[in-house]
């Protein structure tokens, strides 16, 4: 590989941008941030061949998307600080958990960001600083530039956010479901988090930055989702801060036993009765050409479109998953026992 400084192109109110930005932090990668602008976007788009943040520009010039397959590259070229575990049971818990955390919070959040006006309008001038000011969301705007763009969230309402809220059965109409969902992870993480810093103990790994990701971009910043926060607000902000400000040089490394925290039980539990509720249905519906389906995760039936990508995803851990061998492995057996997560991945 070559020497050189990385380049995160995307938004600061993306997901899958600050679950990239703080990989790059904690691996203390050389890189710089360049905002996707309205201006600079046919073209990156054109050179990427997608639309979607974020962007990762390489110092041999590649332009590489999606987060999943950058994750585990920038690992391996910076494996004296390493983001993924070595040992069966960790690795495990680090793919299925990132799975987990990248599909079913973005759900979290484009619900919260798009379906209550007050959010809507908050929103569109922070949007507005990235993409057509090419400057951070941490330099105040002026009142001017309030006024000025006051109606770019409804616009982005229209043309992404209210789609993005339908298709994925979050809705309006589904905000009570959404909420109590949220408060069940909020439970989860607050009992893990009493007795690890990170989801796999003393270290983070790819899952802890989609899910520091998700709060940095959202849960911590639009002001809707941290209304949600309540006794929960000091937890996250803590674990955040934790994942974005400490570097791979003053962390030390998972235990070498293999040990994850008995607390994950907590975090798994919850996956195993939300997303994994969601997951399966999508991916039988979109293998037999259906294009919708319902599911329930605890709050009675839930209609969403299905996604081809969903199965990809599932495939990329299954691999992970045969090569450390899991089927015939009792630590990982037992790790997920008493859900169908093991299954769900090795069928």
């Amino acid at each position: 590989m070559y020497s050189g400084t990385y380049t995160l192109i995307g938004n600061e109110l993306s997901l899958f941008t600050r679950k990239l930005e703080a990989q790059l932090r904690f691996q203390q990668i050389p890189w710089r941030w360049q905002f996707k602008t309205q201006e600079r976007g046919a073209e990156l788009e054109a050179r990427a061949g997608t639309h979607f943040i974020p962007l990762l520009l390489t110092p041999e010039k590649w332009l590489l998307h999606d987060t999943i397959a950058i994750g585990p590259l920038l690992n391996d070229r910076f494996r004296e600080r390493p983001v993924i575990p070595d040992t069966p049971m960790q690795r495990a818990c680090c793919f299925i958990l990132e799975d987990a955390c990248n599909h079913w919070l973005a759900k979290h959040a484009v619900h919260s960001r798009w379906c209550y006006p007050d959010n809507v309008a908050w929103v569109g001038p922070r949007f507005a600083a990235n993409m057509l000011l090419d400057r951070s969301i941490e330099q105040p705007l002026s009142e001017a530039e309030l006024a000025e763009y006051a109606p770019m969230g409804a616009m982005m309402y229209e043309g992404f956010g209210a789609n993005a809220c339908a298709v994925n059965g979050v809705g309006a109409d589904q905000a009570g479901a959404v909420q109590g969902d949220f408060a069940r992870l909020l439970d989860a993480l607050a009992t893990h988090f009493a007795n690890a810093d990170f989801l796999l103990g003393p270290r983070p790994c790819l899952a802890d930055f989609a899910l520091a990701g998700a709060s940095r971009a959202h849960f911590l910043t639009d002001p809707t989702p941290r209304s949600w926060l309540g006794k929960h607000a000091a937890m996250l902000e803590q674990y955040t801060a934790r994942v974005f400000e400490r570097s791979a040089d003053h962390c030390p490394s998972w235990p070498a036993d293999d040990h994850v925290p008995q607390s994950l039980q907590a975090v798994i539990g919850y996956f195993a009765r939300s997303y994994f509720r969601y997951a399966r249905p999508n991916i039988a519906a979109a293998l037999a050409g259906e294009q919708y389906f319902e599911y329930d995760y605890g709050f009675g039936a839930t209609r969403a479109r299905s996604q081809r990508r969903l199965n990809l995803a599932r495939l990329h851990v299954q691999d992970e998953l045969l090569r450390l061998g899991a089927a015939d492995h009792p630590g990982i057996h037992a790790q997920f026992a008493g859900t169908d997560v093991l299954a769900y991945y090795l069928e």
